[in-house]
């Protein structure tokens, strides 16, 4: 079958690289310029990349870290000490930490829990750790359950201290999905604990060597491509076109860069594009089905990501930072973190900014010199007296709509991979799969889409003939 797929993000890529598996020819048609879509990245003037995000991997990325094997590239994750590591507010420069011991799950969870003395007292984690006990025991089934509460109703629930939230989750939440606790599904906090606890490994992080498009994105393309299938930049989808069934007929894809509009036609046609530009393009008849109109309430986050460059060391630190500020989430020195980043004289921090929405409007300088504010407190030797650390460049990349916001309610409203429509599909972190919005939810979706592509395959029609032939659209 060939199957065209629109979105060359982490959900499109891993779709066509599984379907490449299972015999088929997928036709990938990105809109913009470059590969990686929440993961795309960009060469300035000097050189130097900027992300569009600050991207952690996890232990218990296990879909994520099997595509890293099957591509041959798992050298390119740069294994971290397995701790995670809070700035501590009364003491500005200071750090508080949760080691992990070498010991199994969820043994070495809980005394990285009960072996930190500096955030969360005896009875808070006496009575943060009974309030885990149905998770553990019960899984994933009541951690789904409890998407009808936010996190704070949650630990409200469990008569667990609001201290707490101000001491941990307050910056987890904000790790997680870019808004407060208040906010949160409690599903999302638990589906991530739930794997920090039951997995060894689960929270041990690990960087990538250098910037996503070229060092996970294109091993990719590179696989597809050497299997038949075609991956083509500047391809925007402006049209899902009818059949007079109902089912796909063609995605027209509008010229840009003075290009002709192209009509590319397939056997199965798949969304893999986020939930906000999906719904623009839905065509009319579709609107009024249950599985289409959910997904209004589906909505992305504002993020704003940080670059800052510095004319010395801040830190030595090679780990993220959780930086439990009311304006950041987490943050990194990515001269220490990354290997083609790297820079033994001079800093390169990467921050997230979150919660985003009261600032994804104002100019970068705004948000610039809010952050440098944030950084006296963190770097407090490096921002006082005569000798100052000099800002010597910031780059800042605003995305209005990230990752579908994970408010309680949410998972009713997200789609399986397979839509009414017996052609077309979807892939993305926003459709239903247990790791919510994430690169391994990405990474998932797009293999669980291709596998329901691979199911309805003895079913499809023919391929179409005529329309735009995929291979005279420009190539990556």
């Amino acid at each position: 079958m060939r199957v065209a797929i629109a979105g060359a993000g982490l959900a499109g890529l891993s779709c066509a690289k599984y379907l490449c598996d299972a015999g088929h020819v997928p036709i990938v048609l990105e809109a913009r310029d470059v590969l990686g879509g929440k993961v795309a990245a960009w060469q300035d003037e000097d050189g130097d990349w900027y992300e569009t995000g600050l991207h952690i991997f996890f232990g218990a990325y296990r879909n994520m870290r099997q595509l890293f094997a099957e591509l041959n590239i798992e050298d390119r994750l740069q294994w971290k000490s397995h701790s995670m590591i809070f700035n501590q507010k009364e003491v500005p420069g200071t750090y508080s930490r949760f080691d992990f011991p070498d010991l199994p799950a969820p043994l070495n969870g809980l005394a990285a829990i009960l072996g930190n003395n500096d955030m969360l007292t005896w009875p808070e984690k006496i009575a943060f750790g009974i309030g885990l006990v149905p998770a553990i025991l019960r899984g994933q089934s009541y951690v789904e359950e409890c998407d009808q509460y936010s996190w704070s109703e949650w630990l409200a629930l469990h008569n667990i201290p609001e201290r707490v939230n101000d001491e941990v989750f307050l910056a987890m939440s904000k790790a997680l999905n870019f808004i407060n606790p208040d906010e949160i599904s409690s599903t999302v906090v638990l589906t991530a604990l739930n794997r920090f606890l039951q997995e060894t490994d689960g929270s041990q992080m690990a960087f990538l060597d250098g910037n996503p498009p070229q060092r996970l994105c294109q091993p990719i393309v590179d696989y597809v491509r050497a299997r038949g299938g075609e991956v083509h930049l500047d391809s925007p989808l402006r049209e899902i076109q009818l059949a007079e069934d109902g089912s796909v007929s063609g995605f027209r894809i509008g010229g840009i860069k003075g290009k002709e509009p192209q009509l590319i036609q397939a056997d199965a046609y798949v969304s893999a594009m986020p939930v906000d530009p999906l719904k623009l393009l839905l065509p009319e008849p579709w609107k009024a089905m249950p599985y289409f109109s959910k997904l209004d309430g589906l909505v992305g986050v504002p993020v704003i990501n940080i670059h800052l460059w510095f004319d010395r060391k801040l830190t030595e630190i090679d780990h993220l930072l959780f930086s439990r500020s009311d304006l950041l989430s987490v943050y990194a020195d990515m001269s220490n973190t990354c290997r083609e980043y790297e820079d033994p004289n001079k800093s390169m921090l990467e921050l997230v900014f979150a919660p985003a929405k009261d600032w994804i409007g104002r100019p970068d300088a705004e948000i610039v010199a809010a952050t440098l504010e944030e950084l006296k407190r963190l770097f407090p030797m490096h921002f006082s007296g005569n000798d100052q650390a000099q800002l010597l460049k910031a780059k800042v990349v605003k995305t209005p709509q990230s990752v579908y916001k994970t408010v309680p309610g949410c998972q009713q409203l997200r789609p399986d991979q397979a839509s009414p429509i017996p052609n077309f599909f979807l892939a993305g972190c926003f459709t239903m799969q247990r790791y919510l919005a994430s690169m391994e939810g990405a990474v998932l979706s797009g293999k669980q889409c291709a596998e329901a592509i691979n199911r309805s395959s003895s079913d499809q029609p023919a391929a179409q003939s005529g329309g735009a032939s995929p291979a005279s659209l420009a190539a990556v």
